[in-house]
């Protein structure tokens, strides 16, 4: 059994049942009493199981199970196969991820389990997840089976404009965000590309609620991928960006926060329209980044000051939006939260904060609350390592001191921004 195979057989089916045909197809080769396909829902608190092939289990049929302290969110976490004695079989749960992407977990009871049906069964699993980030392009199988809320149009129209994966990794960097509550949102984005030699992150947040403030945030996150795709600098984002709300966003306002990682040679460069400061992990200690705030995107025609951030091998970059500050949320110490998880992924980073924000404020968020973690392993990396679809080597000493953040001169006759907000 190999990857090939895995995608032979979905090939062989629509992309609606393609996973439907491989549960069948593993069932088959190892003789197994029951193989699952289980979807993290949005929120990552429970999962789908989309697809079964044993009887009892009617096909799936959408079964909820709930994740928190469950085996299935040990394999999760540590991206490892957990497996025990079940019956007259072997239950084994394997991770099913694609580059650091979370896509649910496998789940398959056989006769008995040795190293290599392991291994295949590992393979298996890998192969699996690029099955459905491929065959979730032609389908919404796999975006309402996430569900386990009915969502909002403001919450519609927003996570249609998110990165398809909330988690990537690469040789340099691991890059992880959420949104909460997902089912009821408007405002805030995260966003993230990869070029071949630049990595750009940003992270929003427009004034407002509900479907008004979802419409400005299309505005936002089109303009800046639109400049960005037009090989425009950060500076020319943030134009642009500022310029799509002067002119279509009827009085709207945004705050945002721009970064761009030269990937060769680890330079970043930062652009602050009105954000709250984000946090650096360094060396075991945790302190806000503090470059200079420029105007929020909607105020006036402006020109953004490009700043650089000196990041080290091992820092983590922790940007939130101000609803992660609200006042109902001032029981989870974010700070406290960032170092604590410091030898965590930074997938489990991103759940560890919304999960704590969601508790203290007892899952009734006035605002939206996002957090997007960058992990900078630095240029010396040039591969990952993939055993199971996740790098799972990327602790690396934590070291130095607080970043310099400095901003160029301005130019004769410019305006400094707010100081803060």
């Amino acid at each position: 059994m190999r990857p090939g195979d895995v995608l032979a057989a979905a090939e062989s089916a629509p992309p609606v049942e393609s996973v439907e045909v491989v549960a069948r197809d593993l069932a088959k080769r190892f003789a197994a009493f029951d193989v699952s396909f289980l979807l993290v829902d949005l929120v990552e608190e429970q999962l789908v199981r989309l697809t079964s092939t044993a009887q009892s289990r009617g096909g799936g049929g959408g079964e909820r199970v709930d994740l928190r302290d469950s085996a299935y969110e040990e394999v999760l976490r540590t991206q490892r196969p957990w497996q025990e004695q079940d019956g007259d079989g072997v239950r084994v749960v394997l991770p099913v991820t694609n580059r650091g992407d979370c896509v649910g977990v496998l789940e398959v009871t056989v006769p008995s389990l040795d190293e290599e049906v392991l291994a295949q069964l590992g393979e298996a699993a890998h192969a699996l997840a690029y099955v459905i980030v491929t065959d979730r392009r032609f389908t919404d199988l796999y975006h309402s089976g996430r569900r386990t809320t009915t969502m909002s149009l403001a919450a519609e129209i927003q996570h249609q404009l998110l990165p398809s994966a909330s988690c990537c990794e690469a040789a340099q960097f691991t890059v992880a965000g959420a949104l909460v509550p997902a089912h009821d949102i408007g405002g805030d984005t995260y966003d993230y590309s990869l070029d071949r030699d630049t990595l750009h992150l940003s992270i929003t947040d427009a004034v407002g609620h509900d479907v008004a403030s979802a419409l400005t945030a299309t505005l936002l996150v089109g303009a800046l991928r639109g400049a960005r795709r037009a090989g425009g600098d950060l500076a020319e984002q943030a134009r642009r960006a500022n310029q799509a709300l002067l002119e279509h966003g009827r009085h709207s306002l945004a705050t945002g926060l721009l970064l761009r990682v030269d990937l060769r040679e680890g330079g970043v460069e930062l652009v602050n329209a009105g954000h709250p400061a984000p946090l650096l992990l360094r060396d075991g200690l945790v302190e806000p980044v503090e470059p200079e705030i420029d105007l929020l995107f909607g105020v006036i025609p402006y020109e953004y000051r490009v700043q650089r951030l000196d990041l080290r091998p091992g820092d983590r970059l922790v940007l939130l939006t101000d609803g992660m500050f609200e006042r109902e949320a001032a029981g989870a110490d974010l700070s406290a939260l960032v170092r604590d998880t410091a030898r965590l992924h930074a997938r489990e980073v991103v759940r560890t904060v919304t999960r704590a924000v969601r508790q203290a404020c007892t899952d009734r968020l006035r605002d939206d609350a996002t957090v997007l973690c960058l992990d900078w392993h630095g240029i010396g990396h040039t591969e990952r390592h993939a055993d199971n679809g996740a790098d799972t080597d990327t602790a690396s000493p934590l070291r130095g001191a607080t970043p310099d953040v400095a901003p160029p001169d301005r130019r004769d006759g410019d305006t400094a921004g707010p100081r803060g907000r």
